[in-house]
């Protein structure tokens, strides 16, 4: 008997599955300053919860076994962890974050861009996060700094800690790409990139993109 039992949890132990490390933790960081209305605020939001719905991040999330955070950011003191830090093992844990996101209310309105100050609020919480192999900071925006640290010290430190940051640049269509070279030259960190998004309106299509080449390990 004793032996058949031990035959038996042995099996039992050889079924079980095997539990995967975390290989990205990514902290989402969206602009809420002034330049954001309300309806672009919720372009964005819907955007990401859109993204997330994707068959091919879903599954790219969860063979990744990823842990993603929300953080809203904004003037000088304001930053926000909105969603905290979530493992996203089953489909069904990415469309509860996608959920949440869609429904996510607004931390802030009406201030400064302070982009320095949004990089060391994001680099501050993955002490949360701790096990997972790579740590990503995800920062969107659609204009430069006008307030605050400067941006580029604060990614450098990032750096140091080995973080990675890639950026979104929200474009206005009737203008330049002076977004896209203010994230290019001063917030990404070395192997980090950024993708313009021609608008609020192209924020879902331009999230999409970068999540799937954020999550796909580089290794892979």
């Amino acid at each position: 008997m004793r032996r058949a039992a031990a035959a038996l949890g042995l099996c039992a132990l050889l079924a079980a599955p095997t539990a995967r490390a975390c290989d990205v933790a990514l902290l989402l960081a969206m602009d809420v300053s002034g330049s954001v209305d309300r309806g672009e605020y919720r372009m964005q939001t819907g955007g990401l919860a859109a993204a997330l719905g994707d068959p091919q991040v879903v599954a790219a999330l969860i063979a990744g076994q990823a842990a993603i955070a929300v953080a809203q950011w904004s003037g000088v003191g304001q930053q926000a962890l909105s969603i905290p830090w979530q493992r996203l093992l089953e489909p069904v844990d990415v469309a509860r974050l996608a959920a949440q996101v869609a429904a996510m209310p607004r931390a802030f309105d009406r201030s400064d861009t302070a982009v320095g100050d949004a990089i060391r609020h994001g680099a501050a919480q993955f002490t949360q996060a701790a096990d997972c192999d790579r740590r990503v900071i995800d920062i969107s925006g659609d204009g430069s700094a006008n307030a605050g640290l400067p941006a580029e010290p604060q990614s450098r430190r990032a750096q140091a800690a080995g973080i990675t940051i890639n950026a979104i640049a929200i474009e206005d269509m009737g203008r330049g790409i002076s977004v896209t070279e203010f994230y290019r030259r001063l917030v990404i960190t070395r192997g980090g990139f950024v993708v313009t998004a021609r608008g609020h309106l192209d924020y879902t299509r331009a999230i999409q993109a970068k999540l799937l080449r954020e999550v796909v390990s580089p290794s892979g």
